[in-house]
């Protein structure tokens, strides 16, 4: 299983409102780029791979926000990208908030597989989220 960090921006941005995670367009991305969890902060600060070969980003994970008394918690569709080609390497699913226009695009969190996958014609990647990506609480 993927490990998710949050980036440092996101605390920030959370307190600024620059989120609005129940109506917000989350989507992910591909990197093969580390991210860095201190000096990232939008989507142009992390290079995305090629767009090719079954695998067209953003993809939208149809976030949906849940608030339990103090509690809430962000959950998404799981994605699967099924590759008509070579698609990567990549290492990392970059997830974002494509609504916000200041800043544009501010990121939100990262998986981490480990080591870089390269998918072959007919290979699928499905990202499951499992039944929350992230809480706040």
């Amino acid at each position: 299983m993927a490990t998710f960090t949050k980036f440092n921006c996101f605390t920030r941005d959370l307190g600024l409102g620059v989120h609005n995670l129940d109506t917000g367009a989350l989507k992910i991305y591909l990197s093969n780029t580390a991210p860095d969890a201190a000096a990232d902060s939008v989507k142009a600060d992390l290079a995305e791979i090629t767009n090719q070969n079954g695998y067209t980003a953003p993809v939208d994970v149809t976030g949906v926000w849940a608030l339990s008394g103090s509690t809430g918690q962000l959950s998404g569709t799981d994605v699967t990208i099924t590759a008509t080609g070579a698609v990567g390497p990549f290492q990392y699913v970059v997830l974002y908030n494509d609504t916000p226009t200041s800043p544009a695009d501010p990121l939100i969190g990262w998986w981490d597989y480990g080591s870089a996958i390269t998918m072959a014609n007919g290979e699928t990647f499905v990202t499951d989220f499992g039944s929350t990506i992230l809480t706040v609480g």
